[in-house]
This record gives structure tokens, C-alpha cells and sequence, in this order.
């Protein structure tokens, strides 16, 4: 029986199935549903076994629970795989269980926590992120282990925390390093351009964060008897700031391009053909015109290159009226993304230094790191890479585009820096599904499709 077949036959199993996980309030940022946190992975650990899995179980962490399965078709022995064949390839799925917070709930047009279907879109909370996108995986891996087409070890490793940033991932990676050693990673978590222009992402910006503090005189002093003589905190931070990017859209923090790697003719080829209005992208924002590094598109510049940004400005006087003093302090909340072969802890030492450097005299500056993480990049060239991209050409009926996306996902590297192997970035949302916001949706004529190509990625896998 062909995949599409087999979907058919099983809609209804599958559907019934997703939404024992839906039903489930899985909310990692509320200790409330702490309880219900162990009920959702005790369900995972059940539908991986009716899957296939040889062995699942539900292993404890630091925070909540990571659950674990494991399948091999080879010859195996003792409650965990002892693989007697090493010449396929081993498989690492990650995929998360825990979901966002649904408030405000009046915006929601059924219950966030019973699935509802409208128009080809399944509406619900985790419907896309991440219960609906690991359902992809799990019914893939299904059929192919229920009729004999499963050619790799494949391993499975679903956490309750991804929503809060993963506090307890490295530290399980590290302390289970070996039972997770694997060839590749598989990830179902993230986006494509659209349902008629799949994509696969292939990198993702680093970050880094800071919260500054300029201090000046020992208190707010009266503008007219002390300005003009004495520095103000406020003038002095967006001086500096100002300097951190030249009219060429280049970001001036010494040495700060050392690391950044040139993007691929191949893949800048591919980012041209994606469909992209620069008027409709203005329009939509309300903005005359875009704004980046010179040499650059707009799809370039908000993928694959570095950018800084300030998020916050304050001090002084800020309520109605007027207030006409010279503040003691000023502050600021800044950020850089940050591309792959970027270390965030180097590049953070690297402003902090340069904005020691650039301080005029009359004002002390700190500069306090708030957190990072590693961008990440996958080649478009590797075995994994062109059997993703074939699982998708049949499924989608065209090739994919190589797409790099803006935000951050420091897990991504983290299993890189930890685990050694590249990650495989097979991600079947669409904007529309409108993921962390009332009526989370995923369409599921893609869903489908999405059931497909994951099928044809393992079949490609070990020929490629």
C-alpha cells in the first residue's frame, strides 16, 4: 500500500489520535499543568510504541520530562536497542510537546483544547506547534516501519520545554550523549514560504542581548541651570548607539565580520526566486522603504546576514506634561542577530568593549550580557539535505528553495556543539496557522503532504 493510501485508510485514526495529544493543556510557562505535562508525555511514549517503536519510555529531567523511543531493523537485544548492524543511518527526531499559554480566549472562535476542523485547517492549540508537526513525523515513521520500508535506526527525543527555552535540553544532551549519537537530526518545527512554494530552512540567526545603563550626575538636575554644562545620560547613549551602524547599513563593533561566512552563490539563487514584493512587504508595515547592509536584498539582509537593533530606550521624564530636567541615568535594551560560525559570548564581549571605548567623558557605562545563542546553518549539499529535498519534490510536486529564516532557535545548535551532526530543518508551517496566537491552525492538505515527504526522506536517505 503507497503512502497516500495508507493516509486515506487511517484518516480518522490519525485525527483521533492528534487530538488525544491537543486535549492535553500541555502549558510549560505555567506550573499549574504540571501534572498535565506528564500526561502528555506518557501519551507520546504511548502512540510512539503503537507506532513502531521498539522501546519508549519517559525519562526525567531537571525540569519536565523528555520522552524517548528508539527503533531498528536490525537485530536487536535488551530493553534498549543493542544494534547489531551500524551500516544504515541513525535518525535523532526532536520534537517538543509542550504549547503556549491560549489567552486571550475570547479570540478564539471553538476551544483551543478540542480540535476543530473548518475550511481544510484543524484549529486548536499545538495544532501546528509542535503536536501537529510531530504527528507528521511519527505517522511517516508508521507506515514505513509497519511495511517493512524502514531502511535507518531511528530515535526520538520529545521535551516539555520548549516553549520556556529549553533550560533543561543541554544538560540532558550532555548527560546522554551517547544514547542520543546519531548521523543526522530531523526537525518538524519551523515554516515554508508557502503551501505553493515549499521550502526548507536551512539556517537560522544566532543572538545576542544586552540591557546598558549610563549614569550620569547624582540626580535629575534642571535642564536650564546644568544643561549645556553637564553630559547628559540620554544624549551620550543614543550618541553611542548611534555609532554602532554606518550609513552603509554596516554594523562598526570591531572585528564584528570576522566570523560571518559569505552566503553561497547557490543559495542566494534560490532566495532570488522566492516570491517577494518589496511594495506589498512596505505596505504591510506602513513603511516608505526598506533599510539594510548595502550589496544585500531585503530577504538577504533579514536571513542571512547580522543586523543589530535597539528594543528599548528610556530615562528622564516620560508622563504627561513637560519636565524639564537633565536625568541621572538613561538605559537601553539592545540585540544583535547573529549568523552562523558567530559566537554570541565573543561577539557580546565585543560591543561591551566598544561601547567602553566609545563613552564620552562625564558619564560611566555598563553593559550587562542578557542572554544568546549560536546561529545555525545547514549545507545544501549533504546526503540528509537532498533527501529532504526529494521528500518534498514528490510530495509538493516541486523542488524545494533553500530558505534561511530571521528568528532564533538555539537548540538547533546546541545539538550541533553537543551531539556533532547537522539538523535537517523539515518544517511544514505556514504563517497562516498563526502559531502562539488565538486560533492556532494547521491546513491539512499539507499536513498530509507533509506525512509524505518525511516517507520519502527515509526512503531516500540511505541511497543518497
Amino acid at each position: 500500500m503507497d503512502i497516500r493510501s495508507y493516509i486515506a485508510e487511517n484518516r480518522a485514526r490519525f485525527m483521533e489520535e492528534w487530538a488525544s495529544l491537543i486535549r492535553i493543556p500541555s502549558i510549560s510557562c505555567q506550573p499549574a499543568h504540571k501534572d498535565d505535562m506528564l500526561r502528555c508525555a506518557e501519551r507520546w511514549r504511548e502512540l510512539l510504541l503503537e507506532a513502531g517503536a521498539q522501546h519508549a519510555e519517559v525519562m526525567p529531567s531537571k525540569g519536565n520530562p523528555f520522552v524517548y523511543a528508539e527503533y531498528s531493523p536490525m537485530e536487536v537485544e535488551g530493553e534498549r536497542l543493542e544494534v547489531k548492524g551500524k551500516n544504515i543511518p541513525t535518525v535523532l527526531v526532536y520534537s517538543h510537546y509542550d504549547v503556549m499559554p491560549v489567552e486571550p480566549l475570547d479570540l478564539w472562535q471553538s476551544n483551543p483544547w478540542e480540535p476543530t476542523i473548518r475550511e481544510g485547517r484543524l484549529y486548536a492549540r499545538g495544532a501546528d506547534d509542535d503536536k501537529g508537526q510531530a504527528m507528521i513525523q511519527v505517522k511517516a515513521f508508521e507506515y514505513l516501519v509497519k511495511h517493512g520500508l524502514m531502511n535507518c535506526h531511528v530515535k526520538f527525543i520529545f521535551e516539555g520545554e520548549e516553549e520556556i527555552g529549553s533550560p533543561s535540553l543541554e544538560a540532558f544532551l550532555e548527560e546522554h550523549r551517547d544514547l542520543l549519537a546519531c548521523d543526522i537530526i530531523l526537525v518538524s518545527d519551523t515554516s515554508m514560504i508557502g503551501k505553493d512554494t515549499p521550502s526548507i530552512t536551512t539556517g537560522l540567526r544566532g543572538l545576542a542581548y544586552w540591557e546598558m545603563e549610563v549614569t550620569g550626575p547624582n540626580r535629575d538636575l534642571h535642564s536650564g541651570h546644568f544643561g549645556g554644562a553637564v553630559k547628559n545620560p540620554i544624549n551620550a547613549l543614543t550618541e553611542m548607539l548611534a555609532k554602532v551602524v554606518d550609513e552603509n547599513g554596516r554594523i562598526t563593533i570591531p572585528n564584528f565580520y570576522d566570523d560571518v561566512l559569505p552566503i553561497p552563490q547557490a543559495e542566494r539563487d534560490m532566495i532570488a526566486q522566492i516570491p517577494f514584493s518589496e511594495k506589498a512587504y512596505c505596505e504591510a508595515i506602513d513603511v516608505d522603504t526598506t533599510f539594510g547592509e548595502k550589496g544585500y536584498s531585503t530577504l538577504e539582509r533579514n536571513s542571512c546576514r547580522p543586523s543589530f537593533d535597539i528594543c528599548g530606550i528610556w530615562g528622564g521624564y516620560t508622563g504627561e506634561g513637560s519636565k524639564t530636567v537633565l536625568p541621572s541615568k538613561a538605559y537601553a535594551k539592545v540585540s544583535c542577530r547573529l549568523v552562523a560560525n558567530q559566537d554570541h559570548e565573543k561577539v557580546s564581549q565585543a560591543f561591551i568593549d566598544y561601547m567602553q571605548q566609545i563613552a564620552p567623558a562625564g558619564v560611566r557605562v555598563k553593559v550587562t550580557p542578557m542572554h544568546g545563542g549560536q546561529g545555525y546553518v545547514c549545507p545544501i549539499d549533504i546526503p540528509a539535505y537532498k533527501a529532504a529535498e526529494h521528500g518534498f519534490e514528490v510530495a509538493f510536486g516541486k523542488r524545494p528553495l533553500a530558505a534561511r529564516r530571521g528568528g532564533s532557535i538555539p537548540i538547533i545548535s546546541s545539538f550541533e556543539q553537543i551531539l556533532g551532526v547537522k539538523t535537517i530543518l523539515m518544517g511544514f508551517g505556514l504563517e497562516k496557522n498563526a502559531i502562539h496566537s488565538p486560533n492556532e491552525s494547521m491546513d491539512l492538505e499539507v499536513w498530509e503532504n507533509g506525512i509524505v515527504a518525511v516517507t520519502e526522506f527515509y526512503k531516500a536517505l540511505n541511497t543518497k
